[in-house]
């Protein structure tokens, strides 16, 4: 049987463990069709030993989205080993630990600029990288964390996040007469290595025990990877700017 992604070549950042949704993102793209290559920072050897529980082999390429000399030699690099690309996933976040917490009214401007230079100018470095990449159109998807509500412990990455919620849109905007799709994922809080920097990471994951309608697994992360998969597929070809809630239904209950 041919997948949802046959003869499609997708390039996924962010897988750093087995428990990551980029991780499950390339499985699941691999059993539909797809070839797939990786991107990591800052430890490739990390990403190149848990890709090899992949279903297939996948090249591992370094990327550190801050770095302009990155960008400039991503095209190259993956046009070397696929020769173009249809998809592309976001699946960076980055905030310093004095803008998490609990520590909203002190953190320096310093720590907001990186946070908000990792975890949302970079969906516009990113797609910018790759689109000599996509001549024929493509997916571009991100990952989010509902930014309408301010999170316990959430912090700085909360305004980081709205702001790359309003990248995505503005990507939409531009990039689709190029016929480039852009959507966000609104994943639930899983137990993955960003988890582990939420200082309170419990507080803020147990809204999800009390308010969600279907029941809300912190330990698996394959429902995101599927919906990330998708939308990289031609099934929702007319569809950009869009954020796709995976959360088992909290992001629409009230109080």
């Amino acid at each position: 049987m041919s997948g949802i992604l046959d003869g499609k070549r997708i390039l996924i950042t962010g897988v750093l463990m087995e428990s990551s949704i980029a991780f499950h993102a390339a499985k699941v793209a691999q059993e539909q069709g797809a070839e797939v290559i990786l991107t990591a920072f800052p430890r490739p050897t990390l990403t190149e030993r848990i890709a090899k529980k992949l279903p297939k082999p996948a090249k591992v390429i370094e990327l550190d989205v801050t770095n302009q000399e990155h960008l400039d030699r991503l095209a190259g690099l993956v046009r070397e080993e696929l020769g173009s690309l249809d998809g592309v996933v976001h699946s960076i976040g980055f905030a310093p630990q004095d803008a998490l917490g609990g520590n909203f009214l002190n953190t320096p401007f310093e720590s907001v600029a990186t946070a908000m230079h990792v975890s949302a100018f970079s969906l516009k470095s990113l797609a910018m990288a790759c689109k000599p990449l996509m001549s024929e159109g493509g997916s571009i998807v991100g990952l989010t964390f509902d930014a309408q509500y301010a999170w316990p412990q959430y912090d700085w990455m909360g305004p980081a996040k709205a702001a790359l919620e309003a990248t995505s849109r503005y990507l939409a905007r531009d990039l689709g007469k190029d016929g480039l799709r852009c959507n966000l994922i609104s994943a639930g809080p899983l137990r993955s290595m960003a988890a582990k920097s939420i200082p309170g990471f419990e507080e803020l994951a147990d809204v999800w025990n009390t308010r969600a309608p279907l029941a809300w697994d912190m330990n698996d992360p394959e429902p995101a990877g599927r919906s990330i998969v998708a939308l990289l597929s031609d099934f929702f070809p007319r569809t950009t700017g869009e954020i796709i809630h995976v959360d088992s239904g909290v992001h629409m209950m009230g109080a």
